[in-house]
This record gives C-alpha cells, structure tokens and sequence, in this order.
C-alpha cells in the first residue's frame, strides 16, 4: 500500500515549547512510518522531525509577544515550494489560519487536496487584553476575526475541537459545525500521577510546610493574570498562610513578580519538575478563559491536584463541580478564595475531589487519539487513491 503523503504546516514546531506544541509532538511520535510520509513547513523548529524533513522560512516577532513568530511564506528562500510541489503531497494540516496557513490553505485548494486543522488557540479571546487600552476597538475587532476564522475554518474538510464548551462557542458565533469533530486531548499518567508526591521538594522550595496553591502556564495578560494577582491578594489580605508558586515565563512575567511580593516564581519547569509540583501542592488555581483545552488542568487533575478553575473556556468542561474540582465566575477573585480555602481546610474533601480528578484524567488516552486522527488522514485521502488507480 502507497504511503499518504501529508504537508504540515506551522509556525512553531518546537516539543514542549506550549501546549499547541506538545499536542502536535504526541501526533508525530506516533506516526505509522510504513503508512505515512511527512513534510514540516514551518518558522521556528528544527531540520528534521522523527526522521521527516522540515522546512523553515522567514519569520517576523509578534510584537506584543517577543517569544512567538509568525511565518512570512512570501520571503521563503528560493527552491522551497518546488521541494513542497516535489513531495506532491495527498493531505494538507494546518495549525493556524495565519499568513503561512492562509498559504497553505491556497496551495490545498489549487490541487484539489483535502485539509485537516486543530483548533490550537482561541485568538478571539485575546483580543480584549491586546486592545484593552483601545476598548473602542474590540467589539469591531472581534467581529472581524471571527469573520476571517469562520471564513478559514469552513474551507477545512476536517477541524478538530478540542472540547465542547468550544465547539458551541464557535457555532454560535457563526463557524459551520458540518466539517467540525470533538477530539480532545491525551494524558500521560505515567508522567503526572500521585505517585509523584515529594514533601520535601516542596518544603525546599518553599521554606515550610504550609499548603501551597499553584498556577502553571505562559505568563501573559490573556491567561487572566490580573484576576490571579488579586486572588493572591485577597489571601493575602486575609491573613492566610498558604504558600503561593507560579510557574512559567513570558512577558507578564516581571510585572506579576512586583505585584506578588511573596509569592514564589521557578521559572519555566521542564515536565519532570511540573510533575512533582502538581502532586506535592494542595490546590491548582487557573483562571484563564483564554483555553481551547487547558493541559495544565487536566495534568494537575491526573497528580490528584484539586482544581479551581474559571468557568469558561475549554477547561471547564473537564470540572464536575464539587466533584473533581470547582468552576468559579472567571473575573471574581473571592470565588476562588472561597474554594481554595474549602478545599485546604476540609481533608476529607479534598481527598475525594484528589481521588476523583485521577479517576477523570484516565479517560484520556493518546494513543487513541492518534489512532482516530491518522484514520481521518486516511479515510480523507482515500478518494485521491481511488482516482489515481482508475486513472
């Protein structure tokens, strides 16, 4: 049997470089070598990807966010796009309706090749924190946005979701459900466990044993930072005496360090770090709506980390509310200083909420992910080989 030949376009294809970045590397590791042939084209990786080449071209830094690239395809070095017509591929994936998604979208279309995408990032959400001091212009910027990324979106074949709360969202603001499938994310529960409980990595780092409430992502505005800056001062204020760790970096960074004196700030932490925090601390605090599907939730969930969590967004729908966590009103930091405080203050519950977000993260399962994408690959390409036999 011929091998599918799939184009994979994206502007960052770097491991573990952010959650977008880590769903994709669990789709490469498990590429069927004997079934598939790929072709990386992207603005930020390296030359190959488990034994396939990549191709990069030009890039430009996004302003606002100094650690994101965007991918010029016009200013791709000469020779390029004649490797891309050479590798002649049967499917296209596109991570991103950007200029080099736009561009591949084109380049699908002119030969006929069915395109698949995953939702990765929920730009509309973001739109507000960028023009924040320009509020005349978020509503109108807003609508525009919507308007390309429907537009996008619905030339796809297949987009794939990664939660309900999501899919409905986008529906209700205009994009067609009819090519849209509920594919969700992995978990690795050898990774983040329980098991991972180490009291004294915590006492070191925190200099006692109190209980520590922790936040883990990219340290920027649209992750809500303002409402977990006042959520650390209202426990602050309220004279309680938790332990406070945020991990992650970006441009946000510096500023939340001056507005959380004592609070504690590692940096970014490679997974084996993570792991032991998640399992060691007493409550994961996240309230960005800004997640298609939240990794860091269901990785805090999996290490039997009580959850407190905005309701909104992609992660809410993995919260059964007083059961494995708790959904709070995204904006109203006492919501969450409510929670947090039943959660520590009563063992018995968080001993049952712990147990019952482990059970829920081991629904999760990568590999059966990758088996239904790889399918879809297949299944979508399979009328291209039906022709080429008859021809």
């Amino acid at each position: 049997m011929r091998k599918v030949k799939v184009a994979f376009f994206a502007e960052i294809l770097i491991a573990d470089f952010d959650g977008a970045a880590r769903t994709m590397f669990q789709l490469f590791e498990r590429i069927d070598h004997e079934r598939f042939e790929f072709l990386f084209i992207c603005a930020s990786g390296p030359d190959q990807i488990f034994g396939f080449d990549c191709l990069k071209i030009p890039s430009l830094r996004i302003p606002f966010n100094r650690n994101y690239v965007i991918g010029m395809p016009g200013r791709a070095p000469e020779g390029t796009w004649e490797k891309l017509d050479h590798f002649a591929p049967d499917l296209v994936h596109i991570a991103t309706p950007s200029f080099l998604g736009h561009f591949a979208l084109k380049y699908a279309r002119g030969k006929s090749l069915p395109v698949t995408s995953i939702y990765h990032t929920h730009f509309v959400s973001y739109i507000a924190y960028y023009l924040k001091y320009l509020p005349f212009l978020i509503k109108p910027v807003v609508s525009l946005t919507r308007k390309y990324q429907n537009e996008f979106y619905d030339q796809c074949d297949k987009v794939y979701i990664p939660s309900t709360s999501i899919a409905k969202e986008l529906v209700e603001a205009g994009m067609s459900p009819k090519n849209m499938k509920i594919w969700k994310r992995g978990m690795d529960t050898g990774l983040f466990s329980p098991g991972k409980k180490d009291e004294n990595y915590l006492q070191t780092l925190t200099g006692n044993s109190n209980p520590t409430i922790l936040f883990a992502s990219r340290l920027v505005w649209e992750k809500n930072l303002e409402t977990l800056i006042s959520i650390y001062e209202l426990v602050r204020a309220g004279g309680l005496s938790y332990n406070f760790i945020v991990v992650g970096d970006g441009v946000a960074r510096k500023d939340c360090e001056a507005r959380m004196p004592g609070a504690i700030f590692p940096g970014r932490l490679g997974h084996e770090q993570l792991s032991v925090l998640y399992a060691s601390a007493s409550v994961f605090v996240f309230p960005s709506v800004s997640e298609t599907f939240g990794n860091v939730v269901l990785e805090a969930m999996a290490s039997g980390l009580v959850p407190v969590v905005a309701d909104g967004g992609g992660s809410r729908d993995f919260i059964e509310e007083g059961e494995n966590g708790y959904k709070c009103s995204p904006y109203e930091a006492a919501a969450y200083v409510e929670k947090i405080r039943e959660v520590i203050e009563n063992p018995s519950l968080q001993a049952r909420l712990s147990q019952n977000a482990v059970q829920y993260s081991q629904s999760y399962d990568w590999d059966e992910l990758a088996r239904v994408y790889f399918s879809d690959l297949i299944a979508l390409t399979a009328p291209i080989e039906k022709l080429e036999l008859e021809n």
